[in-house]
């Protein structure tokens, strides 16, 4: 095969397999962005506040089959295929977010209303939980050692672009469509209607997707040998790495990111509207800097981005999210947000190239998902209802403070690795292009 047509091929591997990601990480983020208008309609009437926990403790409950669709996947994607388990995860997420649209409110069936509500997050979990690993090696098999930083970067550009375009829905409902009456009694249903849409289309896609060079060289490896948690546990240094240096960069994003839509209304007290735009701003900018900072990577290695994420959300995190609760202005709100972002795209940008690099094919789709999805069940699946929590009892800014501590963990990883840039297992199967 000629390097036009690699270059090419892999053209076309990166797009497919990032535009598969967009869907999965928007039905996933649809959930939370329409959280303010739904969940109403699933739980019993009272405190505003309590409705988003019972909301948000649903949401957390998504997060605890994400380590077993990080198992389930891995181990598809390890045996079988990287493009086969992302093929099968997008599928189920088309499933989960279509049984969302259709539910029936609970003044209508009761109890059963959220019973089904957390069956459909549920299977979303399980599908998101195989996707972050499966996605992450991929992009990293097919991407070239010079620009691997860049090129996996996309990961989180389709992950947050997910969330983008929840958000663009709900300003085009708030703003163009419908009243604020009709988006809580069944305008919130849509994104989840054009979110089983777009799985669908997505599914199309990944089926015609190109398997990785890393997998088919590995191809001849005994059957037995992939995608086990035997075989995984030979890399107990890689394994407990992927958690720790997951545990603050998880919690950072899902508290600038999923969360602080919800903190903009409960605790600035802006429109959720001026919420919604505000987000919508920061994330597209988020967004646009991943590809920065993963080239950066590609230059000056993956450590010194990891470690500028540590030092700066260890010093920042508590007086910016203090400076930004009692700020009154949307430009001050915006700054002070984007602050936050940029620090934290030290650590979204490469997350899952380092993760990656750690591990052999065999056991690489497996060992990137499985690690991460539990630490990111435990921290980053909690993060809004434990905000949430310490709020309602009268010690929010307790939650400021939970964050610093686990970035400071995260940093005494980031400090004390090797810098996997130089030590890339990726590098040891990369064909001659």
């Amino acid at each position: 095969m000629t390097t036009e047509k690699i270059s090419v091929q892999r053209l076309k591997a990166i797009i497919g397999g990032s535009i598969g990601n967009l869907v999965e990480w928007y039905d996933w983020y649809a959930y939370s962005a329409f959280a303010l208008y739904f969940s109403s309609s699933f739980f019993p009437k009272g405190d505003a506040t309590a409705q988003l926990l019972n909301t948000a403790g649903v949401f957390a409950l998504g997060f605890l089959m994400r380590p077993i669709g990080g198992w389930i996947f891995g181990h598809v994607a390890d045996r079988l295929g990287r493009k086969k388990a992302m093929t099968w995860s997008v599928l189920l997420m088309s499933f989960g977010s279509l049984l969302i649209a259709l539910t029936p409110t609970y003044a209508t069936i009761g109890l059963a209303a959220p019973v089904i509500l957390l069956m459909a997050r549920l299977l979303q979990g399980l599908s998101v939980g195989g996707e972050y690993g499966v996605s992450a090696t991929y992009l990293s098999e097919m991407a070239t050692r010079s620009r691997r930083g860049f090129y996996s970067s996309f990961q989180y550009v389709t992950l947050i672009g997910g969330q983008l375009i929840a958000l663009g829905i709900q300003l085009i409902l708030q703003k163009l469509l419908l009243t604020e009456q009709q988006l809580h009694d069944w305008g919130w249903r849509i994104p989840f209607v054009i979110g089983a849409i777009l799985s669908v289309i997505a599914l199309y896609l990944r089926s015609n997707l190109h398997e990785t060079p890393s997998f088919e060289s590995n191809a001849n490896k005994k059957l037995q040998k992939k995608g086990t948690i035997s075989e995984l546990m030979k890399h107990p240094k890689a394994v407990l790495t992927v958690a720790g240096l997951t545990l603050g960069g998880t919690l950072a994003f899902y508290t600038y990111t999923t969360y602080m839509q919800k903190f903009l209304v409960n605790t600035v007290h802006l429109s959720k509207e001026q919420s919604t735009l505000l987000s919508f701003v920061t994330l597209l900018l988020f967004a646009a800097l991943q590809p920065v900072f993963g080239s950066l990577s590609d230059r000056i290695g993956r450590k010194p981005l990891l470690i500028g994420f540590g030092v700066l959300g260890v010093l920042f995190t508590v007086p910016l999210l203090t400076t930004l609760s009692n700020t009154q202005s949307m430009i001050t709100a915006f700054f002070l947000l984007m602050a936050a972002l940029i620090i934290v795209s030290g650590y979204t940008s490469i997350n899952a190239v380092v993760k990656a690099e750690l591990f052999p094919a065999e056991v690489r789709a497996l060992g990137v998902g499985l690690p991460y999805a539990l630490t990111v069940a435990i921290f980053g699946g909690t993060a809004e209802y434990i905000a949430l929590w310490l709020k309602e009892i009268g010690h929010e800014s307790w939650f400021y403070w939970y964050v610093t501590v686990c970035v400071a963990i995260s940093l005494t990883i980031y400090l004390f690795m090797r810098d996997t840039k130089k030590t890339s297992k990726l590098n040891l199967e990369e064909r001659q292009d």
